[in-house]
């Protein structure tokens, strides 16, 4: 296996936000005009997710390919995009795309639970190294990251199902992103009440 190896933070954001905004671009671009391809017509929408799943795929090879290393969560959505836009440019239906983001969250918040179940933090598998809490506060901070993911879940298939695709559009694309960092940001306090003294010692 490949050695995992540090890149330019600005290269790793390019490449992780970069498709996302690309996708949000060519939306805006493209929303109002309808394709015919093959006796078949396709909106807007369709057409940039069927542009997006390459693109995303070009970017989590790339990431691979610089840093030796992909985490679960990338992995994981970059074959849900795959399967999910797939299904929607196949079908020709808008729908099982919107769906993804729901499916992501239940995944996340589902495998943070069985953790909790069995009385882990899956979380701190995978961020330790960028929070030193003690044992306790990674319990309570995976307990609340796991309700979050369910909550954004559900958040997102009220939206999707309940106002138009450009609104979700702008959901999708600012909306859940905005909605994580908030989330991060107000658990100050317990970052600070759970911090690991500088002797590492819990």
């Amino acid at each position: 296996m490949s050695e995992k190896r540090e890149i330019n933070p600005l290269v790793k954001s390019g490449l992780e936000l970069g498709p996302v905004i690309l996708f949000f671009v060519a939306y805006l671009w493209l929303k109002d005009r309808v394709f015919t391809i093959g006796g078949t017509e396709y909106d807007g929408f369709i057409v940039v997710t069927a542009g997006f799943i390459p693109v995303i795929l070009a970017s989590t090879a790339a990431l691979w390919a610089l840093t030796g290393h992909l985490s679960r969560m990338q992995i994981v959505t970059a074959v849900l995009i795959v399967v999910f836009g797939g299904l929607s440019v196949w079908l020709n239906d808008d729908r099982f795309f919107k769906m993804k983001p729901t499916l992501i969250y239940l995944l996340f918040g589902a495998v943070l639970g069985v953790g909790l179940l069995r009385g882990q933090s899956y979380l701190r598998l995978v961020m330790e190294g960028l929070m030193p809490l003690k044992d306790e506060g990674w319990m309570k901070l995976t307990q609340r990251l796991c309700a979050f993911f369910f909550a954004l879940a559900v958040l997102n298939e009220i939206v999707w199902r309940t106002m138009t695709t450009e609104t979700w559009v702008y959901f999708k694309t600012f909306g859940l992103t905005a909605a994580l960092f908030a989330f991060f940001i107000a658990q100050g306090a317990l970052f600070r009440d759970y911090a690991l003294e500088e002797d590492g010692q819990g």
